[in-house]
């Protein structure tokens, strides 16, 4: 059995790991989900749902970043004592074989610290800080979701800045979906014959636009439009409607990115801040790569007549080489490359000993 660590922001954490898992079901393996996230529908194996810290706020936390050598740590909290406990806790019963972290260089580092093999995923943009370099160097392997040769149309790719000792241990995987290897229907047209455009934002203030499909139609109404998340509707599983789309407009993250690339639709990227700048790398990526992208700048540009023509006129079928239907074996293949042997069913139980050693 081995275990996954899911970061309980977003939902690209959450259907990479689901597509893990189920590789891993395919193989008579068995995968435990670590999150603080509820556990996602369709999870083939257990969920351990994780305490969250009580105190979230950087301006009440006392020394979160535990002198900068860590992310997220504050001093006194509650939950973050409860969270690392029930981790531990698992750690000692459960006595995974390995756990891949997705991501948490606090979590890495914890269980580093019981002795289990960590596989971190490597996500993109300026990660050469203490806390990242630490969680990184004490991982047994590294992993990145996408694919090896989107590295080489930029100089320092997806993860400019980190030194050459953590950088050529990364094994890009391929993009991972939970879409990627099923069947790619091609758009079917619309009943007035209009090219239909998805907005596909986030939740809550995660917004592209304030505009509403009306909105929107009154201003190009040769596109038939849908928007989701944002300040409008929100829709759990959004894959028929990217489907039923000719081209989406989105925010450049790599989870939603590699379920728009799995169904082979042309997109128009608009890279959110985020920390670490993750989502300005990934676009400045792409727009070098010859993706079937259209890369914007905010917005308000990304849905203007221009950008979008020219993002319909993009073939999809050239997002064939970014999800990689084998991603989420190739990834597990990592993780058996590192993980501690199977232990024997009917092993004795040892009985603790008293350290004699001072820490």
């Amino acid at each position: 059995m081995i275990g996954y660590y899911v970061h309980h922001q977003g939902r690209g954490h959450v259907h990479r790991a689901l597509a893990v898992a189920r590789a891993r079901a395919r193989q008579g393996g068995t995968t435990t989900g670590l999150s603080s996230a509820p556990r996602p529908e369709g999870w083939p194996g257990a969920w351990v749902r994780l305490p969250l810290e009580d105190v979230t706020d950087p301006t009440a936390a006392l020394d979160p970043r535990a002198g900068g050598q860590l992310h997220w740590v504050p001093r006194g909290d509650e939950g973050l004592m409860a969270r690392s406990r029930a981790l531990s806790e698992w750690l000692a019963s459960a006595r995974p074989r390995a756990v891949v972290v997705d991501v948490s260089v606090e979590v890495a580092l914890l269980v580093r610290l019981h002795g289990v093999p960590v596989v971190t995923v490597v996500q993109p943009g300026q990660r050469d800080d203490a806390a990242h370099l630490a969680g990184y160097r004490a991982s047994s392997a590294l992993v990145a979701p996408w694919p090896a040769d989107a590295e080489t149309f930029v100089a320092g790719g997806f993860t400019p800045r980190l030194p050459v000792d953590v950088r050529s241990r990364i094994r890009p995987v391929g993009a991972i979906s939970r879409l990627a290897g099923t069947p790619v229907p091609a758009p079917a047209p619309g009943s007035d014959g209009r090219p239909r455009v998805l907005v596909l934002q986030g939740r809550g203030g995660a917004a592209l636009t304030p505009l509403d499909e009306h909105q929107l139609e009154q201003r190009l109404p040769h596109l038939a439009w849908t928007v989701v998340g944002g300040h409008g509707r929100w829709v759990e599983d959004p894959t028929e409607l990217v489907a039923a789309a000719d081209v989406v407009v989105m925010q450049a993250g790599l989870g939603s990115l590699a379920d728009v690339a799995a169904v082979r639709r042309p997109a128009v990227l608009v890279a959110s801040p985020r920390p670490f700048d993750e989502q300005l790398t990934t676009a400045r990526v792409l727009a070098e790569g010859g993706w079937p992208v259209v890369v914007a700048g905010s917005g308000e540009e990304a849905l203007g007549r221009d950008v979008l023509d020219r993002a319909l006129a993009l073939d999809g079928d050239r997002w064939a080489g970014w999800t990689d239907p084998g991603a989420a074996d190739h990834l597990l293949t990592v993780v058996d490359a590192v993980a501690l042997p199977d232990r024997p069913t009917t092993a004795p139980a040892v009985p603790p000993q008293r350290s004699e050693v001072g820490v």
